[in-house]
């Protein structure tokens, strides 16, 4: 293996400084670079670890530091073959804070029109990133928005009122309580405004909900029963209403952040 590219301020608790091969990244994900991207098996675990290290000197979000920006996005969530059917209708989706755009490549390579799909990043690097990590500049012809949700003049403006389907991994809780609600609102608002339009992701949550800091800031854990609350508050402010589905399951034990009362919050959250 090649010296990978040194990278700084490494020495914090979720940055994973000796990744194991035979872990990293995951089957799924491996799969789809030899598959998807064309990667010779041998290099796939260098490929991964020198675009980790590029990914942290953008930022050093703690999914990056751990390689979790690698778990498949629906292993395990039942609302994939939906979500394949819908794209595959002419709906549209939006990977919110897509980072790599793992997702959206996850969904492409799953049978979905690319250009069905839009990714949104805050950071320019981790688009630029995604298409080093896949190797498919010039082949996938999504479109990608750099845009700030708390922008109301952002790129985002352009999906205003015309996505079907949010998809949000690991966003929603990069903030407190109040802030969620603000970009939750904001979000809400991409939606088209039909029945069955729908937010779905997961992110950190817990079993009692709480706010607790974390290394990006205040993060709010959210359990079932909080989240349904913040949404139905949500959806009478907007005039709306939203039917939540969500459901707490354990986090895997080398989580930084993980304690007896963590969990991961998956949800899929519908406009009736």
């Amino acid at each position: 293996m090649s010296k990978p590219e040194e990278i700084k301020d490494t020495k914090v608790a979720w940055f994973e400084q000796n990744p194991d091969e035979s872990k990293v990244p995951p089957a799924a994900t491996r799969r789809l670079l030899e598959t998807y991207s064309g990667i010779p098996p041998e290099d796939v675990f260098e490929h991964v670890v020198n675009l980790r290290n590029e990914a942290w000197n953008v930022f050093p979000y703690p999914c990056i530091g751990q390689f979790r920006f690698l778990e498949p996005s629906f292993f395990g969530f039942d609302a994939l073959p939906e979500v394949l059917e819908r794209l595959c209708e002419g709906q549209k989706l939006l990977d919110m804070a897509c980072c790599f755009g793992q997702t959206v490549r996850e969904l492409f390579a799953g049978g979905a029109p690319a250009d069905n799909i839009y990714g949104c990043d805050l950071q320019p690097g981790f688009i630029e990133l995604g298409y080093k990590l896949f190797k498919d500049r010039g082949k996938l012809q999504t479109k990608f928005l750099i845009a700030d949700i708390f922008d109301p003049n952002s790129a985002l403006e352009e999906l205003r009122g015309q996505i079907d389907m949010v998809y949000a991994g690991s966003f929603f809780h990069l903030w407190g309580l109040d802030d969620q609600i603000k970009v939750s609102k904001a979000v809400a608002t991409l939606l088209r405004p039909r029945q069955g339009s729908m937010i779905l992701g997961r992110q950190i949550g817990a079993v009692e909900a709480s706010e607790q800091t974390s290394p990006t800031g205040t993060m709010y854990r959210h359990n079932v029963e909080s989240l349904k609350k913040m949404w139905k508050e949500i959806g009478d402010d907007l005039g709306v209403t939203f039917i939540v589905e969500a459901s707490l399951k354990p986090v895997s034990e080398d989580h930084f952040l993980n304690t007896d009362d963590t969990r991961r919050i998956w949800f899929v959250i519908r406009r009736e």
